[in-house]
């Protein structure tokens, strides 16, 4: 079985907690409120030199969080290989939590499955309504003719981490 390339992608989120736990309690409002400022850059170079300069910034005091910042820079800025209009979607993990919570209260209401073939049925029935609910409902992601004219950034995921 091959092994994976790289750690999984980090939510924003967890990403915060775990940076946040290699400074000081006193500090970590302002590294917060550093870290998010890569975020609100308009352009995916915007949002790498940002995360250059928190880096730095990080460095002078806080040497062991500017390294884990470096480190997951990749993975949590996947989100800028993709066009601008899809970032606020790509940047969270609420609709995969959202869905899990969706399956647990499901089967928190039949209680005890019989089998595992009922539990699979049940599962893959909430899963394939979600589904259908994003194919035809409400989209998750649009994809017009306006993304066409969306320009991505000439490096991709995997070279930005080399």
């Amino acid at each position: 079985m091959p092994e994976p390339v790289g750690p999984p992608l980090a939510d924003r989120t967890h990403f915060m907690t775990n940076l946040l736990t290699r400074v000081p309690k006193r500090s970590q409002p302002g590294v917060a409120t550093m870290v998010r400022t890569i975020y609100k850059q308009l352009s995916p170079e915007e949002v790498h030199a940002q995360a250059d300069r928190v880096i730095a910034q990080l460095q002078e005091h806080f040497p062991q969080a500017a390294e884990v910042l470096a480190d997951a820079l990749p993975d949590i800025l996947a989100f800028t290989a993709f066009p601008v209009s899809h970032w606020q979607k790509l940047w969270s993990n609420n609709p995969l939590e959202r869905l899990n919570k969706e399956i647990r209260r499901r089967t928190d209401v039949v209680g005890i499955f019989p089998n595992r073939a009922a539990t699979r049925r049940l599962v893959g029935a909430v899963l394939a309504e979600q589904h259908d609910e994003w194919a035809e409902g409400r989209r998750y992601l649009t994809f017009t003719d306006d993304l066409a004219t969306e320009t991505l950034p000439s490096s991709n995921i995997l070279e930005a981490a080399a």
